[in-house]
């Protein structure tokens, strides 16, 4: 995968729900600016780059001044996203300093289970926004959530007070 990656600066991944309210939007983005705050420049984020947490937690990095290291479960997968969410995705993977693309063509849940492994390999410490909610299928928050505990990396659920799913910001349908 990856060459490059520097091993002694915190490497903290992301996984996340996709259909954060807006008001949840605001949220997150402060818990998660909270969490990320105290590790300076230093920082390594890891993101599949998803729209909801995935972007606000890249944002998040790059404001900081730390450095990004996407997750690109398919080739196919920008072709999935809203034309908000592909706008935000090609603006963040631009800015990333590393960039594994997994696999060819359009993206299946077992991409999405293969791009959490990848993720949890590079990071030390996972983010988790999730509602607690059991897995609806692969390669979700609460699979990804499951595997870091399994491994034994540092888990930090955010789950805000007042924190709701539904339609995302910017959602056509």
């Amino acid at each position: 995968m990856t060459t490059g990656l520097p091993a002694t600066c915190p490497r903290v991944a992301v996984t996340g729900h996709r259909d954060l309210t807006e008001r949840t939007t605001h949220l997150v983005s402060s818990a998660i600016h909270a969490a990320l705050a105290p590790y300076g420049p230093n920082l390594v984020g890891v993101s599949c780059l998803a729209p909801g947490a995935d972007q606000i937690f890249a944002r998040t990095v790059l404001e900081l001044g730390g450095r990004l290291h996407a997750i690109v479960a398919a080739s196919g997968y920008r072709a999935t996203l809203s034309p908000d969410a592909r706008r935000t995705y090609d603006e963040l993977l631009d800015r990333a300093e590393w960039v594994d693309t997994l696999t060819l063509g359009p993206p299946v849940p077992a991409s999405y289970a293969t791009a959490n492994e990848v993720m949890l390999g590079a990071a030390d410490h996972l983010i988790a926004v999730w509602d607690g909610r059991p897995a609806r299928g692969r390669g979700g928050t609460a699979e990804a959530v499951e595997e870091a505990r399994r491994r034994a990396i540092r888990v930090d659920v955010m789950w805000p007070r007042g924190a709701s799913r539904g339609t995302p910001v910017g959602a056509t349908h």
